[in-house]
Formats: structure tokens, sequence, C-alpha cells
């Protein structure tokens, strides 16, 4: 089985460009306000055109309300949404429901009861993606660069994503671990915060298609 590669937090052209060319799957396109990452609707409509028909589009959001919904499925019109705060999963079933798009929903964990809480998203959301917990102070849910013991991740039913500080160096031994089918990378592929960098997406991605779950594995 081949992991899949998401770029997330996608800002230019250019890094779209440089995804493509590295043979990324997905792309993300961050739309909220409080992060370096942040796109406003226009700005993530026009990178979603570019990358129609060359690779997947994902707009990643937190806690969105009904009008930032119909904003972004109307004008970004994405091949998938991202619910990266504190969605339930009615919320998400209702999001699913009105859009008719894709959705994967974040859950942030640190601790195995933090993952038995992702089963109540089974059956609605298409995807989970397990990201590290954020520090209670921390203004982002997401893309802080850390890491947690990804062993926690052993009672998780795949297929599931992965993210949380990695990067080309660690990204082999995370799939390894936990038999993520998907890696989901921002903060590990660049030289500052939002600031995405060519080499090290394509770094990352070799990295990662050269890794092999344990389930595929024993398959």
């Amino acid at each position: 089985m081949t992991v899949k590669v998401k770029i997330c937090g996608v800002r230019t052209p250019a890094i779209l460009d440089a995804a493509v060319a590295a043979g990324a799957d997905l792309a993300g396109l961050v739309i909220f306000a409080k992060s370096p990452r942040n796109l406003t609707i226009e700005q993530a409509g026009a990178l979603a055109d570019a990358a129609r028909g060359r690779v997947g589009t994902v707009a990643v959001m937190v806690d969105p309300d009904d009008a930032l919904i119909e904003a972004v499925a109307g004008t970004v019109c994405p091949d998938i949404l991202q619910l990266h705060g504190k969605e339930t999963p009615e919320r998400v079933a209702a999001i699913k429901e009105r859009t008719g798009l894709s959705v994967f929903k974040a859950v942030s964990v640190c601790e195995p009861a933090d993952v038995a809480q992702a089963r109540a998203y089974a059956g609605i959301a298409d995807q989970i993606l397990f990201d590290a917990k954020a520090a209670p102070d921390a203004v982002l849910p997401g893309g802080n660069g850390v890491i947690f013991d990804w062993r926690i991740l052993a009672s998780a039913k795949p297929p599931f994503a992965l993210s949380g500080g990695l990067d080309a160096g660690n990204v082999a031994e995370a799939i390894a671990l936990t038999g993520a089918s998907l890696v989901d990378v921002s903060s590990g592929v660049e030289t500052a915060p939002g600031e995405k960098d060519a080499a090290l997406i394509t770094q990352f991605i070799q990295a990662a298609r050269a890794a092999a779950p344990q389930h595929a594995k024993a398959s």
C-alpha cells in the first residue's frame, strides 16, 4: 500500500506547483484567521482552481459557522473539507449533508483516552486525522510542530491519517509504528511559520513513499 501525502498550508502557486511536482496527493488550504498559513476565500479559490485536475484540495477550517461553510463550498469548491476544531459528530454529519463533500475530522491526541474518543466519528467522517494535542494556551489547534507518542494509536482502526511534528527525518518511523495510510505535514516542510520550502516538500514525500505501514507489511 502506498502511503498518501498531504502538504498542508499551501499559500502560493509556486508551492502548489512544487507539491504537485513532488507527487503530493492532497494540498491543504487553511482558512483560519489566526494561522500564519491563512488564506482568504478568494485566495483559496484561486489556488483550488489552479490545483484542479492536478492534486486534490482540502479546505482546512476550525469550528466554521454555516456562513463560512457555504462560502468555502461555493467559492473554493474543494475536494475535501477538514474540520480541525471541536466539532461534534453531529456537526460533522450536518456539514457533510449540507455540502455533499467528503470530510476529514482532526482529533487532537495525547493519551489513549483521546484516541478512544475518535470512535464517535466512525461512519461519519470520511477520514480521521490524529494530530498532536496543542498546549492549553496555544493559538493554533495544529501546525505547531509537536509530536505525540505514536504508540497510543495501537488501538486505532485503520485507515486513518497522521499529523503532528512530522518531517522527512521521522515520517518513515511514524508510518511504520502507526500504520497510517495518509501523512499530513505543515511546519515540517517550512523554513519559518507559513513559509514552505520546495526542497523540504520533495524530501518529505520521498521519505513517506519509501516507508511501509506495519499492517501493509503483514498483508
